[in-house]
């Protein structure tokens, strides 16, 4: 892991520095706020080690500089892993940064999230700014077993409290869980996993017949 958390670092700050896909220059927080924070949550939450182990897709969504979709790669060489973003020149670099560092589990796509068909049997990521409720309203279902999950900050609850009220008519909550990482100084994150109720579709997308399986892009 050290060694590829060095040559991903020298690509974004070297090869790919104009790009800018991350703000941090400085090497230990780079580890620590970028590639700890991407793959804890795999090693600390039991729930989530398991899906992302047991299910058919892992799709990462708005994966901006590669997080946390190409560390998760990593560490699983042997389970594919698919990420959405919505600017193309990202698509673009981090897949050139993926073969860069020898990952050939990772399949990118330009698309938005509200604009395809998620396949049953998927663990979807956010490790994103926006709220809860806004993303979860973005994603179209196609089965019962779709699990999402977010890396927030501190404060989250207070921010969002109202947000996980309304989350609760179509999402069960299945994952709280505070992530630990070695430097104590960092803030605060955490990890909420939700389950789809498989609840009637929302009525609000009416070209739900219109919109793309994300199978087809693969």
């Amino acid at each position: 892991m050290e060694n590829f958390t060095k040559e991903y670092f020298d690509l974004l700050t070297g090869e790919f520095k104009g790009i800018n896909l991350t703000r941090i220059i400085d090497f230990n927080e780079f580890k620590v706020k970028q590639i700890e924070d991407s793959v804890e949550p795999y090693y600390q939450s039991k729930v989530f080690k398991k899906l992302v182990d047991s299910m058919s897709y892992r799709i990462d969504v708005g994966f901006g500089g590669g997080f946390p979709i190409l560390p998760l790669a990593f560490i699983n060489p042997n389970i594919n892993f698919f990420g959405v973003e919505t600017r193309a020149k990202k698509v673009n670099v981090v897949s050139q940064i993926a073969n860069k560092l020898n990952l050939k589990n990772i399949k990118l796509i330009h698309s938005r999230i509200e604009n395809v068909i998620i396949p049953d049997k998927s663990v979807v990521t956010f490790k994103a700014v926006g709220k809860v409720y806004d993303f979860l309203e973005k994603i179209n279902p196609s089965g019962p077993e779709l699990y999402v999950f977010f890396y927030k900050g501190p404060g989250f609850y207070e921010l969002e409290e109202d947000q996980i009220l309304k989350s609760k008519e179509k999402w069960e909550i299945i994952e709280e869980l505070e992530i630990k990482l070695s430097d104590s100084n960092v803030d605060k994150r955490y990890l909420i996993g939700f389950k789809y109720k498989n609840v009637p579709h929302r009525t609000k997308n009416k070209n739900y017949n219109q919109l793309v399986k994300l199978t087809d892009l693969l």
